[in-house]
């Protein structure tokens, strides 16, 4: 029976039980009404910075379209261009 007690750790032990208090007390606080408010309100306003990210991005992607689109053209007249008209320096030398 003294074995028992030469192995026992008083600080291992009181620092399990503080573990166990403070969980029991983390879950009883965790749980309340006002928790629970908090959480709604931080879900909340979550939602809002969702819907704010999501109306920048939108906004981005619609400028990156017009964008390309108008690259497209700029090339597309360019290379139209380059078709149409020989090089006027050509035509002048020979």
């Amino acid at each position: 029976m003294t074995n028992i007690f030469k192995k026992f750790d008083g600080k291992k032990a009181g620092i399990f039980a503080a573990g166990v208090l403070f969980g029991t007390a983390g879950i009883k606080i965790l749980s309340s009404k006002d928790a629970k408010n908090v959480y709604t309100k931080c879900t909340a306003a979550v939602l809002r910075a969702k819907e704010c990210v999501m109306k920048t991005v939108t906004t981005i992607q619609e400028n990156a379209e017009d964008i390309y689109v108008e690259a497209q053209q700029i090339n597309e007249e360019r290379q139209w261009a380059d078709t149409e008209f020989p090089d006027e320096s050509e035509t002048e030398t020979e």
